[in-house]
Parts: structure tokens; sequence; C-alpha cells
């Protein structure tokens, strides 16, 4: 078994151990804020659940509207994030929601492999990539196979992660071989390929002639788009601790924003790597050993000279885009890409819940639980020992055509709207998604763990 399948399996095995306990309060960020100072008398039990939970709606907010600009078409999504600075803030896709078609793309996902790749779209087509690294052509309108290419190497065992990206006339590849690989986009024919000494887990972001991505040592590596030649590499701290998700780096004219499993977010010169600034997304819990992993999995987001990021160890952080100071931070744990639009910020919390913060100063107009009506209790064979809380695993948010669209472990994409917070529509994808949807053309995309490309419409 590979080292990050190992990683994910111990990560897997700790969530589960979560309980109830007798616990002091705290308050979790030191200083002189107004801590709950009540200590469980005996016998009296907290749930550590409601004891993390730090995040609540605003009595000031209460009730207020807030401006989100209409949806606009995309007729390209080149980039996991939709564009380069990832943050398209609303789109025109799926009015009907309901599924146009299913394609079989490869491999899905099994003990060894994992299907993580979020597609991309353009000229018409659809490139994705299947646990077992091939990468398909799909027509985006009919489903049909273009064509289909692996970039596996002959005789290696089972690689995890990767991803896509496309820019011209060429789709440029990462994965798990240690390989960064360009096709033509028409043909699928190879290109070029530059092999590393590190895996590459997340997608690559292609921008201004040159290709970012970052390893699973955490360092993030630049070619030159058209030979594949290293321009530049930059080390930040390596932590091997990481989630199975792995995010990519955003650009904005010369700067990069690189997220890492060490819980850092830095800035780079995108011409020679310097680095500009770096800041650490990091809240430490007493109540959860799993704080300690700090991976920043979700995609950072750069809107208006701000940098938003989130990480899994309970931090979400406005940046300026110069200086990396933050403007405002907020206790939530996440491993979804914060997702910006007008005068809000929309994010989806580890432990299920849909938030809606004011870009200004973070304060937040309302919380929701997706997990309402979705948990389920599994497992129990004597006087109910072995019973076990199921909850489903979310991935989003995207808002297209005024909806807020997530999809989950379950098999469902779920649509709420994007003013109230309120679920209305969802739909059965066939198979558990992880991966976010993305729009194009007046369609969402969403790949599934059991290896299809579903179209919603």
């Amino acid at each position: 078994m590979s080292k990050p399948l190992k990683i994910a399996l111990i990560c897997g095995l700790a969530v589960t151990a979560t309980a109830c306990s007798t616990v002091q309060r705290v308050w979790p960020f030191g200083g002189d804020g107004e801590a709950p100072e009540s200590v469980a008398s005996a016998g009296e039990r907290i749930s550590i659940l409601e004891f993390e939970q730090n995040l609540s709606p605003s009595a000031e907010l209460a009730g207020r509207d807030f401006f989100v600009p209409g949806p606009q078409a995309i007729t390209a999504w080149p980039v996991p994030g939709g564009n380069v600075e990832q943050s398209l803030e609303h789109v025109i896709a799926a009015p009907d929601f309901t599924v146009a078609w299913r394609r079989n793309i490869g491999d899905g996902g099994s003990r060894m492999t994992q299907v993580t790749a979020t597609p991309v779209a353009a000229d018409g087509r659809i490139f994705v990539m299947d646990g077992e690294a091939r990468v398909s052509a799909v027509d985006a309108n009919s489903g049909d196979i273009i064509w289909q290419t692996s970039v596996r190497p002959d005789g290696r065992d089972r690689a995890f992660g990767g991803g896509v990206a496309v820019s011209g006339d060429r789709v440029f590849v990462t994965s798990g071989y240690r390989l960064v690989t360009a096709l033509d986009a028409r043909s699928g024919a190879v290109l070029w390929t530059t092999p590393f000494d590190a895996p590459i887990h997340g997608a690559p972001t292609v921008s201004g002639g040159r290709v970012f991505a970052v390893d699973v040592d955490n360092q993030v590596i630049a070619l030159d788009a058209e030979s594949g030649s290293l321009t530049w590499s930059y080390q930040a701290i390596s932590e091997p601790a990481r989630l199975m998700r792995a995010s990519s780096p955003a650009v904005t004219g010369d700067t990069v924003i690189a997220p890492f499993s060490s819980g850092e977010v830095s800035a780079i010169r995108a011409a020679n790597g310097q680095e500009l600034w770096t800041q650490v997304l990091s809240r430490t819990s007493r109540t959860n050993a799993l704080s300690e992993i700090r991976d920043i999995a979700g995609r950072p987001a750069i809107s208006r000279g701000v940098v938003y990021a989130v990480s899994h160890s309970g931090l979400l952080s406005a940046m300026d885009l110069r200086t990396g100071q933050p403007a405002w931070q907020a206790p939530l744990a996440g491993v979804n890409a914060p997702w910006v639009a007008g005068d809000v910020v929309y994010a989806v919390s580890k432990a299920g819940e849909l938030i809606v913060l004011n870009r200004q100063n973070g304060e937040v107009y309302w919380i929701r639980n997706v997990n309402e009506g979705r948990t389920r209790t599994e497992g129990g064979w004597f006087f109910g020992v072995g019973k076990r809380t199921v909850r489903p695993v979310w991935s989003g948010p995207i808002l297209a055509s005024n909806r807020l669209v997530l999809v989950n472990s379950d098999g469902q994409a779920v649509a709420y709207d994007h003013k109230t917070g309120e679920e209305v529509a969802s739909l059965d994808l066939g198979a558990p998604a992880f991966i976010a949807p993305i729009a194009y053309n007046g369609a969402l995309y969403v790949v599934t763990d059991n290896g299809q490309l579903v179209s919603i419409r």
C-alpha cells in the first residue's frame, strides 16, 4: 500500500474515534475574548462536536440581504477552479437540474486507487482523468469518447492522485507517477513528459506560458508549457501528514498563490519563484488530534486583491494579495475551496455546514446543516455495540443559476437557494461523488467514484 493511502487510512480511522468527553471549556483564540467558563460537573458529558463549533450567525446580519452578481455564461473551464484566479462568482448551468447522460471514462475508485481529478473543458470537449491515470476527451454534448491516452508508465504499480488542465491546443497532466505530461488536445498524442522526484497529487495550473504544480513534498514546480523544461522550483516546509484531496495553485498577474499540507499559503513570483510572503492557517484544537493535519486541500481563491483559503485544522482566512496580512479570519475547518461571489464567501465545513460569510469582515449571514435528514446509524450487533454514525462527505459548492450546488458521498447532487440556504432540488448521480462539479456551456459535469462522467442540464 502506498504511503499516501496509508496516511489516508489512518486519518479515516481516527475520525471514526470521535466521541463525547468531559472537558473544560476554553477560549480557542486566547487573548481577552469572553470565554465560556463552565466546567462539566460530575456525571455531565459535553459533546466535543458542540465544543468545536465556534461559528454562529451574526445578529446584525440577521434577515439582511446581500449582493450576488447575475449568472454568466461559461464557454471554457481550463483549470480545476474555472479560471487561474479560481474565482468565477456566478455561472449559468443546469437550469432543469436533470441528468442528461452518463459515460464511463475508465477505472473508478478502489482499495488502491481514487478518482481525484476535477474535469476541465474547452472547445466542446471535457477532459478528465480516471483512477488509473487514463485521460479522456469527451464530447460535451453527446458524451461520446473522442480519444483516451494513458500516462501510466509501463510496469509501474498503481499510484494515487493527479489532475488535468487545458491551455490552447494542449492538455497538461500531473500524476502520482512523478510525471508531468503534455498531450495534444485534438488527438491525445504525448508531446512531452517531464519526470520528478516526488508524486504530484494536485492538478496543474497553466498561466503565462508556464505550468505550475505542487508535489507531495510541498515543492512548487514551474515548467515551460512549450518544452516541459523546469523553469524554477520553490520548497516549502515538508509535511507528510496530508489528506487524500489535493489542491492547485492560483495565479493572478505575476503572483502564484500556492497551498501546502503544512497549512502554509505562500505568494511566489511567477517569473522566478521568489517568495513574496507566507501565512500559516492553523488553529490547533485540544479536543481533536486531526486538527494537527493542517492540509489546505481546497483551492485558494483570488478576488479583488484578496486571497481566500481554508485549512483542515480550522481556519478560513482572507489575506491581502500584496502583503499576506489577514483582513479577517474565521474558525472554520474545511477541505473544499471557498466560493467568492459579490458581497459574500460561501464555504462548506468538515461538519457538513453550508456557511455564508460577509466578504468584508467574515461575519456570518447564515449556516445550513446539509447533513440534516442524511445522517444515519450503521452497524451494531449486540446491544448496539459497534454502532456508528455516518454522515455524507460533501464537495463544492458552485454557484450556478441562483443555486448553490454540492455533491456528496451518498451519490447525490443537491441544490440550495443561494440567498436562504433552503434545499430546492436534488438528484441521484448513481455513485458517490467526491469532486465538485464544473460548469461549461450551460451544463454541470460531475465525475463519480465509479469512473463515470455525468452531465446535468
